[in-house]
């Protein structure tokens, strides 16, 4: 049993005739395998088409061996049927995965990078590079080395080779299967050994479009986009940017300035008001050490920053904090001045361990959480009750 695969003759092919000549179930679904079928099956980085046969979606190929099994959204009886392929998905892959052989063949020419990886997933499309680092200069070389390629509309040849030709062959990587050899080779460019789908020529891959690139282990990480993709991003970028440029008055070019003195300007304003904050909280800690030198309180419209700073200020002034903050989780902070017979720490593990919680710190200052926020109030009872008057 054995399935002609109609892509690698016409990668631009999105409509055919077959006949069914097996069938099983994989996962709880219906899978069909023809006799000829311009379904291309997931390899090699690139996932597979979707599409329909005589109506029914196809939801995943796969080959086995010389057979390529279609997986289906229900069952299918036909023996003849009429296949589909979502040809928008297929120019797509065909997009990036072109994208993909020209901007590996673009890293290592300039700079010697080799391509260990490839991914193609709805959301991004990357490559990982035999290398710890890569430059700005270096990214943007290699994309417009391969956006050159791309825009001289060069051929393309995908074909399977003899041994012969292969041997003639200057391939950028060497080939992992057995049997027959398919090269794909851009003229004075590229070959690469691929079983993938590609354009007639490099035209079709429209844009190369560099987002981004992280370090991954020893290797390099370039998340990259071509063709509809990359033009839907960059609108996308067009607009954002154009948004925050008119809410601050600028334009675009102006738009690194202005969010500069923003953030100088926020980060002023956050000291100024950490500094007042500070200050109340020594005004109110001195009220409430006045009152006992045992200061226990429930809060709900602070943050935990707050409470730490409050507890400073308590302890300053020789006084012992037991406070809570009320919210989705019950959280403490308990704090004891430097002499005192009170170990925070040892304070805060002894009280949530009775109520589920977890917790810890030094003798000075501890802090610590409860599962259950309707217990904060009895949690901080018990630690009263602890400390001594």
């Amino acid at each position: 049993m054995q399935t002609e695969r109609l892509y690698f003759a016409d990668p631009y092919l999105a409509a055919f005739r077959a006949r069914v000549i097996g069938r099983d179930s994989r996962e709880g679904k219906p899978r069909v395998a023809l006799d000829r079928s311009a379904f291309y099956p997931e390899g090699g980085g690139q996932p597979s088409d979707h599409g329909t046969l005589s109506g029914v979606r196809v939801l995943d190929v796969q080959s086995d061996d010389q057979v390529v099994w279609h997986t289906l959204e229900r069952p299918l009886d036909a023996h003849e049927v009429e296949g589909a392929v979502d040809w928008p998905r297929r120019l797509d892959h065909m997009q990036q995965h072109h994208g993909q052989h020209l901007l590996s063949a673009a890293f290592e020419k300039l700079f010697g990078f080799r391509t260990v990886s490839f991914h193609l997933s709805p959301a991004s499309v990357t490559i990982d590079l035999a290398t710890p680092a890569v430059s700005e200069a270096q990214l943007a070389a290699a994309e417009d080395l391969a956006n050159q390629v791309i825009w001289e509309d060069r051929p393309i040849n995908a074909r399977f080779v003899t041994p012969e030709e292969l041997a003639q062959l200057s391939l950028r990587k060497a080939p992992v299967v057995d049997g027959a050899i398919r090269v794909v080779s851009v003229p004075e460019f590229d070959h690469s050994a691929c079983g993938g789908t590609h354009p007639r020529s490099t035209g079709v891959v429209g844009l190369l479009h560099l987002r981004r690139a992280d370090k991954r282990g020893s290797d390099t990480r370039v998340e990259f986009l071509c063709g509809g993709r990359a033009a839907k991003d960059l609108r996308a970028k067009n607009a954002l940017v154009t948004s925050v440029s008119t809410a601050l008055t600028v334009g675009p070019d102006e738009l690194e300035g202005a969010v500069s003195r923003l953030r100088e300007a926020e980060q002023g304003t956050r000291q100024r008001l950490e500094d007042a904050m500070e200050r109340l909280a020594a005004f109110e800690a001195t009220e409430l050490v006045a009152k006992g030198s045992v200061v226990v309180g429930v809060y709900s419209d602070r943050t935990l920053s707050d409470l730490k700073a409050l507890a400073n200020q308590i302890t300053a002034r020789g006084g012992v904090a037991l406070l809570g903050l009320r919210g989705e989780k019950a959280q403490l902070v308990f704090a004891s001045p430097a002499g005192s017979a009170v170990n925070a720490g040892a304070l805060l593990k002894e009280v949530v361990a009775q109520f589920g919680g977890k917790g810890g710190g030094q003798a000075a200052m501890a802090q610590g959480g409860l599962p259950d926020a309707s217990k904060l109030d009895a949690a901080l009872d018990l630690a009263r009750e602890r400390v001594p008057a």
